[in-house]
């Protein structure tokens, strides 16, 4: 690739990622949910079930020590919900004839994509910083050193990629808004059907095994390992390598139908 096709690759794909951000400043009803979902199910695991959810992880625990256990799953249903925005707005673009404009204009094609995968990414770690705080407010106390905390970030940022360009894809695929809007709501299922409200060794075998072997489970033990100083183990590598495969299946999967001609 010449410096010439870099320029002008970074150049676009600035201007898709200035587009993309000036549409989350100026629509914050799109950020607003991303928040006071997640919100709303840590208070009610917390305050509602807490006591007896906590009673029951075997170690004596109460409601203080069920916001340490849960909040890492509540983060990952941030990151899950915010996949939503997302979709819906990667198939308005496509169904309302913004992305065919495009096509007629000398723009590196890619860019379309790159503005909405950094604008969803930077509004969903925003959504996770907000989520997190008031956590904290509520009694989530994190013992990480700096150095876990930044591979922390790291996960949650990787599988926060991974996620986005899921929801591209589902964006692409869909020929309305509304199939948009439904995708995505099948990976907010995730954590609950994984460790991430109650441990899997409670569930039945069949579920645990699910439970276990899915791609959000190993990301909240990671979580729980580096903030809270449980036993990480292969968590880490495992979650790594889901978010690795995710993002590039997406990845190829989007940008081939993007440049899929209409009508194709």
């Amino acid at each position: 690739m010449s410096t010439a096709t870099i320029k002008y690759a970074a150049t676009d794909s600035a201007m898709m990622v200035r587009r993309s951000l000036l549409h989350i400043v100026r629509y914050p009803t799109m950020t607003i949910p991303l928040i006071v979902g997640p919100v709303v199910f840590l208070l009610l695991f917390v305050y509602v079930f807490g006591g007896t959810l906590g009673a029951g992880l075997g170690d004596g625990s109460g409601r203080g020590d069920y916001v340490n256990y849960v909040t890492p799953g509540i983060l990952l249903l941030t990151v899950a919900g915010a996949a939503t925005a997302t979709a819906v707005s990667v198939c308005t673009d496509m169904t309302q004839g913004i992305v065919a404009r495009f096509r007629t204009m000398a723009i590196f094609r890619p860019s379309l994509l790159t503005g909405h995968v950094v604008g969803s990414v930077v509004q969903t770690l925003l959504s996770v910083a907000v989520v997190l705080g008031i956590a904290v407010a509520i009694g989530f106390r994190p013992t990480a050193n700096p150095l876990e905390w930044v591979a922390a970030v790291g996960i949650l940022a990787m599988l926060t990629m991974a996620i986005t360009w899921v929801a591209v894809l589902m964006g692409l695929v869909s020929d309305s808004v509304e199939t948009a809007s439904n995708l995505p709501m099948l990976l907010m299922l995730l954590p609950f059907f994984g460790s991430g409200f109650v441990p899997t060794e409670s569930m039945p075998a069949w579920l645990a095994w699910i439970a276990e072997h899915q791609p959000f489970t190993p990301v909240m033990e990671s979580l729980r390992g580096l903030l809270l100083g449980t036993e990480v183990g292969d968590n880490a590598w495992i979650a790594i390598a889901w978010c690795a495969a995710i993002t590039a299946v997406s990845f190829f999967g989007a940008t081939k139908l993007l440049n899929r001609e209409p009508g194709r």
